[in-house]
């Protein structure tokens, strides 16, 4: 197997395994929109790097981390749902971002890599960046998985028995924005909440357990971007759409084979 080839399954396959448990949990939560919301601020970032002659990957984890702060900000006041100060900073960001990204000079800039990823150009660093960035987020929620989990399940009851409801909130919403910021250039900007979501809802058929959904979905992540990489080797495809067309297909068998399951089980 060629090298970026190798690179690219390898890159691939960590970050599946670390948004297969935050894919869970914005399932759970409802927060696809949300997923949405930082990917798009990630161009703003992408920008900003070329512009301050920074990382563009410190560029796209900070202003996802910046949007991140202001979700959390903006959804402790009433006047606004959130739903409407997602769409207005995930829309506001986005055009921010190509209109700086028209000012950047003596860069090439390949807006199609940022907005729909490209998994075979991953090098060396970025699988550092998703071994350590991602592990490092990965532990994190480990750690906080049985309060975050109570919260999911009911605030109230949480609250009521001690657990710092808000705080735990706002830690989710800063790993994610760390897991986002560093999952763009595998699969882009308009691509990366479908990684997020579709095999996590994948796993929901067959887990009955929230441990068995997270690892379900970790492992469908993984199954999606063997295919995706494959498909695009194949036939030429780009490689993140690849990705999460493989991810939909499984998710499609997944919904055909269920009850299929379901009725074997119960005979």
């Amino acid at each position: 197997m060629d090298d970026f080839l190798t690179r690219a399954v390898i890159g691939g396959i960590l970050l599946a395994c670390v948004c297969g448990p935050f894919g869970a949990f914005i399932v759970w939560r409802r927060m696809a929109f949300f997923g949405d919301t930082l990917a798009h601020s990630a161009l703003l970032g992408v920008a900003l790097g070329l512009l301050l002659g920074v990382d563009v990957r410190i560029g796209m984890i900070a202003t996802c981390l910046a949007a991140a702060l202001i979700l959390a900000i903006g959804q402790r006041q009433s006047r606004l749902g959130n739903d409407t100060v997602l769409g207005m900073l995930a829309h506001s960001t986005l055009a921010l971002g190509m209109v700086a990204l028209a000012f950047v000079q003596g860069v090439a800039v390949d807006i199609m890599a940022y907005l729909f990823g490209d998994i075979l150009a991953v090098n060396v660093a970025d699988i550092w960046l998703l071994a350590l960035g991602g592990g490092s987020a990965l532990l994190m929620l480990i750690w906080m998985w049985r309060p975050l989990l109570a919260v999911t399940v009911s605030p109230e009851i949480a609250a009521a028995e001690g657990i710092p409801v808000e705080r735990l909130r706002l830690i989710f919403m800063l790993l994610m924005a760390v897991v986002i910021g560093m999952a763009i250039k595998i699969v882009g900007v308009l691509l990366i909440t479908a990684l997020l979501i579709v095999p996590a809802a994948s796993a929901r058929f067959f887990a009955r357990t929230p441990e068995q959904m997270a690892i379900g979905a970790a492992l469908f992540g993984a199954g999606a971007v063997m295919g995706g990489i494959s498909l695009s080797w194949h036939i030429d495809s780009p490689a993140g759409p690849s990705i999460v067309i493989s991810a939909a297909m499984l998710f499609l068998v997944c919904c055909c084979v269920s009850p299929i399951l379901r009725c074997m089980h119960k005979t």
